[in-house]
């Protein structure tokens, strides 16, 4: 889905930033090792590169689910929010940093059901908080919950929503181009 760039700000140079962007990309850098096009234009109001580091990195730390599950998690909000970027990203770090298999990033992001019962439900329980806007139904809670996850889960998910929000419209407004790392698991 090809976008128009709606705001007219550019993305920020780490090497010629200053003040409180130079302050958040530093952590950006320190945190992923080089600055995504994503966070460089992000940090125009350093207060949403900000929350969204801190964010991403509790999730990461305190969500209780697995790297593969947090992946299915970031895909699934990410392909509901239609952010080409994001499910580029999070489609290479399933694959090369988690171990995700190939066929169930392709079933996130085209929505067809994971063989996977455990992975099944989480994407599930996601995508249905996703398109509710946090009032899912019973019926996707108690088969979440069913599935082995806990209820501190479900508020990890809505931490994950948060922290995709942030950048995935973000980046709709930028039409954020996906780095060249990122480039080959565009859908």
């Amino acid at each position: 889905m090809s976008r128009e760039k709606m705001l007219t700000l550019e993305g920020i140079n780490h090497a010629s930033a200053s003040g409180r962007s130079k302050e958040v990309l530093d952590t950006a850098l320190a945190q992923v090792g080089f600055i995504p096009n994503m966070y460089a234009n992000m940090v125009n109001q350093s207060a949403v590169l900000d929350m969204y580091l801190h964010g991403y990195a509790l999730f990461r730390e305190e969500s209780g689910f697995t790297p593969p599950e947090q992946e299915v998690v970031f895909l699934t909000i990410s392909h509901e929010n239609n952010c080409e970027y994001c499910v580029a990203a999070h489609s290479m770090l399933a694959v090369m940093k988690s171990g995700v298999a190939k066929d169930v990033v392709a079933s996130v992001c085209t929505g067809e059901p994971l063989a996977d019962a455990r992975l099944s439900a989480l994407e599930t329980f996601t995508r249905a908080m996703v398109k509710t806007r946090g009032n899912p139904a019973r019926a996707d809670l108690d088969a979440f919950l069913a599935a082995g996850y806990t209820e501190q889960q479900v508020l990890s998910i809505v931490l994950a929503i948060s922290v995709k929000v942030l950048s995935n419209y973000s980046n709709h407004l930028f039409n954020t181009e996906i780095d060249g790392m990122f480039a080959p698991f565009k859908r």
